[in-house]
C-alpha cells in the first residue's frame, strides 16, 4: 500500500477526531441536539460535517491518481500534506481562527486539484 492509500484511511476517520471535541449531544438523539450546541462544540461539529464533505473528492482524487499512474511519489507527498492541512483546518475551526481556517480549506482543496492535475499530466 501507497502513503496515498493510508492516507485515505487517515482522511476517513478526521470526522471523528473533530467530533471529540464535541460535548453536550444527546446520544440517542444526536441531529436534534445538535442543533443546541455552542462555541467550541458547535465549531467542531461543523468540522466533523466538514471532514465527511472533503474525504469523497480526496479519496477520489487519490485512487484515479493510481489508476492513471500506479504509485507516484508525488501523490503520495500531496496526500500527505492534505492530511496535515486537514488537521490544521480542524484546530483553526475548534479555536475559531478565522481567516487561517478558510485559508486551511483553500489549500486543502487545492491539494486535491493538485492530485488531479498531476495525474492528468502523467
Amino acid at each position: 500500500m501507497t502513503i496515498a492509500f493510508w492516507c485515505v484511511l487517515i482522511a476517513a476517520f478526521l470526522p471523528y477526531v473533530a467530533f471529540g471535541f464535541v460535548k453536550g449531544l444527546d446520544s440517542r438523539l444526536p441531529r436534534e441536539s445538535a442543533r443546541q450546541l455552542e462555541g467550541v462544540s458547535l465549531r467542531a461539529h461543523g468540522a466533523h460535517l466538514n471532514h465527511f464533505e472533503a474525504f469523497a473528492p480526496f479519496a477520489a482524487a487519490v485512487i484515479i491518481a493510481r489508476i492513471v499512474e500506479g504509485p507516484s511519489a508525488v501523490t503520495d507527498w500531496l496526500a500527505a500534506a492534505f492530511i496535515v492541512v486537514r488537521l490544521g483546518y480542524t484546530y483553526m475551526y475548534v479555536t475559531d481562527r478565522q481567516p487561517l481556517r478558510s485559508a486551511c480549506f483553500g489549500i486543502g482543496a487545492l491539494l486535491i486539484v493538485a492530485i488531479f492535475i498531476q495525474a492528468a499530466l502523467h
